[in-house]
């Protein structure tokens, strides 16, 4: 490599993240900004695979400090590096996805979300690339199945490339560093409330702990793995709601929704239940593990009711229970 193009790369990584505020602007647009990403040439497949995460969810990108080696850490979590006196764990994402690389990842992508910072080893990062919600699908079956689960989305790029992105939740969960307030719920009481719960959310490992969170409160739901499945259900209930003459909460209470979801994101869902008339008065729960407070300004923005971060299950819990109440204090009204 020249020394020219090793200055350009590092410029590159240096300031990628300029025009935050105008990313802000992204929101309730559809619309996101994707890191795009290597992890270098895969010996068992043959091909050097291209990943994206989404720009929110990153701090920063740099050349890979000293790592610190510690006992009993999972596999893939290589050890810790200290940025700015904090230690922050580093997973080797090709190791994570089983992949047998040729040489060592030499870039770390510092993320931060579910109130958590943490560090990916990769091999380079590229450009950053803006796209709409609707042209990234859910992967299909064999691909998904290819990378153990972890995709949660994928896409075709201008030059015909496939960009999958990574499921960032599960990828905590299994590094250990997420889900661990699932323990939590052994100090929550049950409310078994005649209350159903709509959810959204593209992470397979969010949907099961928000199932088993709501299951623990004894609370219906209906579960749906982005805003796009999320709306046709909701079209559906208004329908039967209307048909029957009956009001919509007889048939779904709140919508839970994430804010990154293939199709139609969280926003765009929110902005199209609150512009609706049947379904406008549904309190909408943003529940999201972009958990700045320019986020949770954004959700407000689109008419989020409640913004709750992943995955605090005392906060979603209280959450519902505060719709409980909400839900008790409408039907007394109506009794009236």
């Amino acid at each position: 490599m020249s020394k020219k193009s090793a200055v350009e790369k590092t410029s590159q990584r240096e300031n990628f993240m300029k025009s935050v505020d105008e990313r802000t602007n992204l929101a309730g647009a559809n619309r996101l900004e994707v890191l795009l990403f290597s992890l270098g040439f895969d010996e068992n497949t043959g091909r050097d695979e291209v990943f994206g995460i989404n720009v929110f969810k990153v701090r920063e990108v740099l050349n890979t400090p000293v790592i610190t080696r510690a006992p009993d850490m999972p596999p893939a979590v290589a050890g810790l590096v200290s940025l700015r006196g904090v230690m922050v764990p580093v997973v080797n994402v090709a190791k994570f996805c089983g992949m047998t690389v040729k040489k060592d990842p030499g870039i770390l992508i510092v993320t931060e979300y579910n109130k958590q910072t943490q560090a990916l080893l990769v091999d380079s990062v590229e450009h950053i690339l803006r796209m709409e919600w609707n042209e990234i699908k859910v992967p299909p079956p064999m691909l998904a199945h290819q990378f153990g689960g972890l995709l949660t989305a994928v896409t075709e790029i201008h030059d015909n490339r496939i960009v999958m992105i990574l499921d960032v939740e599960k990828v905590l969960a299994e590094t250990d560093q997420f889900g661990k307030d699932i323990d939590e719920l052994k100090g929550i009481d049950k409310i078994d409330a005649d209350l159903t719960i709509l959810y959204a959310d593209d992470s397979s490992m969010a949907r099961k702990q928000i199932k088993h969170t709501l299951d623990h409160l004894g609370v219906q739901h209906i579960g749906t793995r982005n805003g796009s499945e999320a709306w046709a259900v909701l079209m559906d209930l208004k329908e039967r709601s209307e048909s029957l003459g009956k009001p919509i909460f007889d048939f779904v209470t709140a919508v839970l929704t994430d804010v990154e979801m293939p199709e139609m994101d969280g926003y765009v869902l929110t902005k199209k239940i609150k512009a609706d008339p049947v379904l406008s008065e549904l309190p909408v729960l943003m529940h999201s593990s972009l958990s700045a407070d320019a986020n949770v300004s954004m959700g407000k923005a689109v008419g989020a009711d409640i913004y709750v971060a992943k995955f605090s299950t005392k906060e979603l819990s209280d959450a519902v229970k505060l719709l409980h109440k909400k839900s008790l204090e409408r039907e007394a009204l109506a009794k009236k």
